[in-house]
């Protein structure tokens, strides 16, 4: 038995890629779109936990349970607040209007912006899945390297099929920005009218006329953001995620393969449920082992959406811009970039999340690794994000440098600031 470093540079990246590409196709084609929760996701966890079983000595599907259509189920909500705040402050009372603005922000702050699950009991539970592989170190286990990805598919984004990434930004950055402007239109209400609307209070001032008028404006916008996305048609998901769970599978049968253990590293690969609706599988999975991910020391990166070579990097900031993941873990697969021959530069995600966020939330290394086009680009949750969409380069790249971060992990432990 060999350590990972006497044998890193005998791994067969080509080979493992093209593995991935085949076993991305078979879930596409077999299985199809899995949305969260659903029966097609554990099939396709299923099918990746029988791969994982000829690699890893210790493979386990863990259910935890998920309400799908909470994380966007803020969007009717806020767009009827949206709405009727406007009416009401030209018609009936601006201070009704203040609240209603406010009830409409609440759940687009708290669900989608931040992922908390404040609105999910409201909605209909189901069961989701976690798979988790381990393959033990050669020697004492001193530390743990988690490579995570996510294996169900998003909810097809409507807008971004029909308009690509810009157009749908056209359509929800003015919707957001009116409510906001509904909420300063209300203050102003309440400022020159009290309790009276716009329109009913004798002789309204200038700037209430224009308030309504503004508010008028931004409601096509917010009428269309009720079709954001569908509530029925999941996406294929190939590059969206599962490029990200094999590159994690590849990993450990690139060990396998080579008779390769970490010395004193315990490798994990996770393909978490869940994620499309708020990142639920990850965060089921620190709430059930935080205890163990903090008696060695642990690093995580997750691994989302290998198709864009030339926007691929490492996430700085997660989850909206409200958490900054790890100095060391995202500083260590910069550098096992640099070492493959990429210049990886650090990115944020300022609207939505990755896995790696569940993670830093609770104290544990982590980063994000992407190569996905920032715009975002017109197969990001539509069916276009198929077999035939998959860039096996990016994959590679994925697999090669998650092999040689794991390694560097393995000798050196997580760079110091």
């Amino acid at each position: 038995m060999k350590t990972a470093l006497e044998y890193s540079d005998r791994f067969d990246i080509k080979k493992l890629s093209r593995f991935a590409v085949k076993g991305i196709t078979r879930i596409c084609n077999e299985i199809g779109p899995r949305r969260p929760g659903s029966p097609e996701e554990l099939k396709g966890q299923e099918l990746m936990a029988n791969e994982l079983k000829k690699s890893c000595d210790d493979v386990q599907i863990e259910e935890f349970k998920v309400h799908r259509k909470a994380f966007m189920g803020f969007i009717p909500f806020t767009v009827a607040c949206a709405v009727a705040s406007v009416f009401t402050y030209a018609f009936s009372n601006p201070i009704i209007s203040l609240v209603l603005v406010v009830l409409g922000f609440i759940p687009l702050i708290l669900e989608f912006l931040m992922y908390k699950q404040f609105i999910d009991p409201l909605f209909i539970a189901h069961p989701s899945h976690n798979v988790i592989a381990k393959r033990a170190s050669a020697g004492e286990t001193k530390k743990r390297f988690i490579i995570i990805g996510h294996s169900d598919s998003q909810y097809e984004w409507t807008l971004n099929y029909l308009l690509g990434g810009v157009g749908m930004k056209c359509v929800l950055i003015p919707a957001v920005v009116g409510l906001v402007a509904d909420l300063i239109v209300a203050v102003i209400g309440i400022i020159f009218a009290g309790s009276k609307g716009a329109l009913s209070a004798g002789e309204p001032h200038w700037l209430m006329l224009l308030g309504f008028i503004v508010g008028c404006v931004f409601i096509p916008f917010q009428l269309a953001f009720l079709f954001f996305q569908s509530w029925h048609k999941s996406v294929p998901g190939a590059s969206d995620n599962l490029s990200g769970c094999y590159v994690g599978i590849a990993v450990a049968k690139a060990m396998a393969e080579t008779d390769t253990r970490f010395e004193n590293t315990e490798l994990v690969v996770i393909c978490s449920g869940s994620e499309e609706a708020g990142l639920r599988g990850a965060k089921a999975y620190v709430k059930a082992h935080e205890k163990e991910l903090k008696e060695i020391e642990t690093c995580v990166v997750a691994c989302d959406t290998f198709r864009d070579l030339e926007t691929m990097a490492v996430y700085d900031r997660d989850l909206s811009g409200t958490v900054k993941h790890h100095w060391g873990a995202k500083h260590l697969v910069q550098n096992a970039g640099k070492n493959c021959g990429y210049d990886l530069h650090f990115e944020s995600i300022y609207i939505g999340g990755s896995d790696a966020a569940a993670f830093t939330q609770r104290g544990i290394p982590a980063t994000g690794f992407a190569a996905m086009d920032p715009t975002p680009p017109r197969y990001y949750h539509t069916r276009l994000d198929n077999v035939e969409n998959l860039r096996e380069d990016a994959i590679a790249a994925g697999i090669e440098i998650m092999i040689e971060a794991a390694c560097i992990y393995d000798k050196e432990g997580l760079p110091k600031e």
